[in-house]
């Protein structure tokens, strides 16, 4: 398919500058959080999409490493503004591994769409940061002053300096070009449409798919570690209602931590306990693997600049937002991202 064009529907209304058919352009637009930016423009915002173009890509439209690639994506779709979400991601042995290519690859497409975009004058490029670019060796909690305060740790410095770059290269693109470019940086994010491959899925996936087996097989249910560590997570449709915002409203070359408040840090257990109730599967058949290493304690991101400019936004709850995307994951098993789940 050559891009998921979906146009914005009913009504007028406020909510920024693009309109008449302008047209945005979500480069890795088929993942968790391109698929949560869909879910917003398609439901509570579709009213402010009005009349837009939304273009949503995968890696099947060009390979974005290649400079005449994307600017054939941009000569076809001329968009006015650009969401860039698209990365070359992976786990911790994948990033120890292949530092090379995770600088090179992240460095290759976010040179690209920043040429591109000034090339063809768009209004308005907003990338995707992590919290796991920020120093190894921080106080807590982190906020937006600090992402370059220190190295990130060793194991992912490949990615976390390509990642680095782009609020870098932001301010550089202002200065000489006068480009309208800035950043969101999430905290973890959950939903439909996350990555449920037990090799390479971050937390909440990673027990919902072995949850889900637990109750189909009837064994219990494994968590690693003792459940302590504190964490907060961010639903993919929360998290596209602020990119889009962000789009919109947030014309600041700073970078912007989209993500829950430091009071709204849950536990891996209680998280565990809201999947296993989401899944229908009694608490005692989980099981905490002790042995297992528990990571760092807590990561905790302070929200505060998020806040004072969108003191309204209301987050969904974890327990509403997990126990969605257990009934979602259990509905759409065969169709989901798995891989190839271990033998009961």
């Amino acid at each position: 398919p050559k891009g998921r064009v979906k146009v914005g529907g009913g009504g007028g209304g406020g909510g920024g500058s693009t309109r008449g058919g302008d047209v945005v352009l979500v480069t890795g637009g088929t993942g968790l959080v391109g698929r949560g930016i869909q879910a917003y423009i398609e439901g509570r915002g579709k009213t402010d999409a009005a009349g837009e173009q939304w273009v949503f890509l995968s890696s099947k439209d060009g390979d974005l490493r290649d400079r005449a690639a994307t600017y054939a994506i941009f000569e076809k779709y001329k968009p006015r503004k650009v969401i860039h979400l698209a990365a070359f991601v992976g786990g911790l042995f994948a990033n120890m591994a292949k530092k090379v290519e995770f600088f090179r690859y992240n460095m290759l497409m976010n040179d690209n769409i920043m040429e591109a975009c000034k090339d063809f004058k768009v209004d308005k490029l907003v990338s995707c940061l992590s919290t796991c670019i920020f120093p190894d060796k921080t106080t807590y909690p982190i906020d937006e002053t600090m992402l370059h305060d220190g190295a990130p740790h060793k194991s992912n410095e490949g990615y976390a300096y390509a990642k680095r770059l782009i609020d870098v290269t932001n301010r550089c693109y202002r200065d000489e070009y006068g480009c309208n470019f800035t950043a969101v940086i999430p905290t973890n994010i959950y939903g439909p449409h996350d990555n449920f491959d037990l090799a390479s899925s971050h937390v909440i996936p990673g027990l919902m798919h072995k949850c889900y087996l637990a109750k189909k097989h009837g064994t219990d249910f494994a968590v690693w570690g003792s459940g302590s560590p504190l964490r907060q997570f961010i639903h993919s449709h929360d998290l596209g209602e602020l990119i889009v915002w962000t789009m919109r409203e947030y014309h600041t070359i700073e970078p912007i931590i989209l993500s829950v408040g430091e009071e709204d840090e849950v536990s891996i257990r209680r998280v565990a306990e809201l999947v296993a109730d989401g899944m229908g599967l009694p608490r005692e058949r989980m099981v905490f693997q002790t042995d297992k290493a528990d990571g760092q304690f807590k990561k905790t991101a302070s929200n505060k600049r998020l806040r004072a400019l969108r003191p309204d936004f209301r987050f969904t709850p974890i327990e509403a937002g997990i126990a969605d995307t257990c009934k979602w994951f259990a509905e759409n098993y065969e169709s989901a991202r798995i891989g190839t789940p271990p033998k009961p």
